[in-house]
């Protein structure tokens, strides 16, 4: 089941792809690009959005068809409802940021309210039929967090999503390194015999991939908030889900390094009136070093498949 789910997943989503890109260029639903991107990067607004449309939709309407116990599975539910909300957060911003033509979007007061009532929604369900611990890697005892629990799930939450949202920059960067930070879930989750988690990381994976064919440099769709927030949020979930909280960390590098890059710079221009990197996010401080885009995107890749094969090794632990 697990690698039909994964064919089919891609094959639906590959082909309806060119129809909904001509659909999205018909509609203006173009890229709008802040003033201060870099300048090579300013033709993306010419690019269409909202793609992550496709790769949320198409595989929780094939895990409604494969698989449509798993909708009554507390564990999936959580797992279904964060991508989908998170997916309609996004979609929110979206909307607005292509109706005004800017990249102010939602208020984030709006947004930060919208993903903090998600995520105590998530987390009174998740606490129905899961306890409040986390499992440190090499430390035998799992830690009780008691209600600092609920905090956690939204800094997971938060993080990550914004972590992917803050990454998607460049053609190809926050799909390809999603994709190898899921795959580190799916190998954990099928040998955990989780198998309706496993199946729908599949599904997932099938329909991300179908993107990144049509986002790989020179990209014909933009993911948008639509994808990067949801794509987060689903590596968040699954981390939680499965009692390894920790490995979102290391799965999940890549848009670590990323968000605490932006941090640094901000605190660092903020306090010390400098700054310490070229430019944030770090990825385009690498194109003013004179690094083509493909090439700063592979060298992504590469590390986030080092700290996939990392975060395996701990997860075996």
């Amino acid at each position: 089941m697990n690698l039909i789910s994964l064919f089919i997943s891609f094959v639906v989503t590959v082909l309806i792809y060119p129809k909904f890109i001509k659909q999205m260029d018909r509609l203006n639903t173009h890229q709008s690009v802040s003033e201060y991107s870099l300048e090579q990067f300013k033709s993306k607004k010419k690019t269409p959005t909202m793609g992550g449309i496709l790769f949320v939709l198409v595989p929780l309407i094939l895990a409604l068809i494969l698989q449509p116990k798993s909708f009554m599975d507390l564990k999936m539910g959580v797992v279904y409802l964060t991508y989908l909300g998170y997916g309609l957060i996004g979609f929110w911003d979206d909307y607005k940021i292509v109706v005004e033509k800017n990249n102010a979007g939602l208020k984030p007061s709006h947004k930060f309210l919208a993903q903090l009532i998600l995520a105590i929604i998530v987390y009174l369900i998740y606490q129905s039929f899961a306890n409040s611990e986390i499992v440190i890697p090499f430390i035998v005892n799992p830690l009780n967090l008691g209600w600092l629990y609920g905090l956690l799930v939204f800094v997971m939450f938060t993080g990550a999503s914004n972590g992917v949202n803050i990454t998607d920059g460049m053609d190809g960067l926050a799909g390809g390194t999603v994709l190898i930070a899921l795959f580190g879930f799916f190998a954990l989750t099928y040998s955990m015999n989780l198998y309706w988690l496993s199946n729908f990381i599949l599904m997932v994976l099938g329909s991300l991939a179908a993107y990144l064919v049509y986002n790989i440099h020179p990209a014909k769709i933009i993911m948008g908030d639509t994808g990067s927030l949801a794509l987060g949020a689903l590596l968040a979930v699954i981390a939680m889900v499965i009692k390894q909280e920790f490995l979102l960390i290391i799965f999940g590098a890549v848009f670590v390094i990323e968000t605490l890059c932006v941090m640094i710079q901000i605190g660092s221009v903020k306090l010390f009136k400098r700054r310490v990197f070229k430019y944030t996010p770090i990825h385009y401080a690498f194109t003013l070093s004179g690094w083509k885009e493909t090439r700063v995107v592979t060298l992504f890749w590469i590390v986030g498949i080092l700290f996939a094969l990392l975060g395996l090794l701990l997860g075996a632990q």
